[in-house]
């Protein structure tokens, strides 16, 4: 399974001693431009390296994955991303609306759990956004980072990670219905924020 694989990169690198942050960042950048979920790295980064240290590591390697993904998308896979993109009607408004707030779309799409982080990776490689506002755009991802970065620091164990026994402590549970409580209220706002910049644009583009 897929997630004793993660589990088991993530023993891995607990043993590596000084260079684990290193070995942790290449392991999330080949999963983000692999298309594998980051949620048990990322958990992985909180047991693994605390809070801090552990949300510094995963933002880093979150930011560097996105940014390989998005150029692989945009300079060698275009044809092949565009194809893929026909399944995801709600790129159209993305992309509609990118071309001239590419940097608020980008960070407003990071924060909301509604957008998969490793489709928009490659998705916003054929948008018009340019790279500065697509890397820098990637702020957006530090409130989730920080909410499941301590909720793996609550954990503990990386051996309970994505298990039935993931949320032994009260704590942690208290913590992922707030994520799900904050990640639904953004979702709808963004939703709506991007609907709405969308529509402009094509009323813009009919008027023309």
């Amino acid at each position: 399974m897929l997630q004793d694989v993660l589990r088991d990169s993530l023993s891995w690198v607990q043993g590596l001693g000084p260079i684990a942050p290193i070995a942790f960042i290449l392991i999330y950048n080949l999963a983000t431009v692999l298309f594998v979920p980051g949620l048990i790295l990322t958990l992985g980064g909180g047991v693994l390296f605390g809070l801090g240290f552990g949300t510094l590591y995963v933002f880093i390697a979150a930011t560097l994955g996105a940014t390989i993904a998005f150029l692989i998308g945009r300079n060698f896979a275009r044809s092949w991303v565009t194809e893929k993109m026909v399944g995801y009607p709600k790129f159209e408004a993305i992309d509609a609306a990118v071309a001239k707030n590419g940097f608020k779309i980008v960070l407003l799409t990071r924060l909301s759990p509604l957008f998969p982080f490793n489709v928009l990776n490659y998705a916003f490689g054929i948008t018009q956004v340019s790279l500065k506002d697509y890397v820098l755009g990637s702020i957006g991802m530090v409130p989730g980072t920080v909410l499941y970065v301590y909720l793996g620091s609550l954990i503990g164990n990386i051996a309970l990670i994505g298990t039935k026994n993931t949320l032994v402590n009260p704590e942690a549970e208290r913590l992922q219905w707030i994520a799900k409580i904050i990640g639904f209220i953004v979702t709808i706002g963004v939703t709506i924020y991007i609907a709405r910049i969308a529509q402009k644009a094509l009323d813009q583009t009919i008027e023309e």
